[in-house]
C-alpha cells in the first residue's frame, strides 16, 4: 500500500451481547415485579412469574439480552419503575 491509497478496512469487533439483570431487594413486592415485567417488556403473565420467581430465589434474573445502549435503556426504565437493575456482558 502507498502513502496515496487509503485503507478503508475496519478492525470492528463484534458487539458482544449485553444482559438486564433484575436484582432481588427487599423493597418491592413479588406482584409488583411480575407486573413491571409484564407491562415494560410485555412478557405474558408466565414468563414474568417465572422471571420474578427466579430474582426472588436466586437473587437475580437476566430480564432482556441485546446491545448495550438497549440494555441501558431498559436499566433507566426499570430504576424508573423502582427495581435495582445492572447491565453487564453476557458472558460473565
Amino acid at each position: 500500500m502507498t502513502l496515496d491509497e487509503t485503507d478503508t478496512r475496519l478492525s470492528v469487533a463484534p458487539d458482544v451481547p449485553w444482559v438486564t439483570l433484575v436484582w432481588d431487594d427487599p423493597v418491592n413486592l413479588m406482584s409488583y415485579v411480575s407486573y413491571v415485567f409484564k407491562t415494560y417488556f410485555n412478557y405474558p403473565a408466565d414468563e414474568a412469574e417465572r422471571l420474578m420467581l427466579q430474582v426472588h430465589t436466586k437473587g437475580r434474573a437476566v430480564v432482556a439480552t441485546g446491545g448495550r445502549e438497549r440494555m441501558e435503556m431498559h436499566v433507566e426504565a426499570l430504576h424508573g419503575y423502582g427495581l435495582w437493575a445492572t447491565v453487564q456482558k453476557a458472558d460473565e
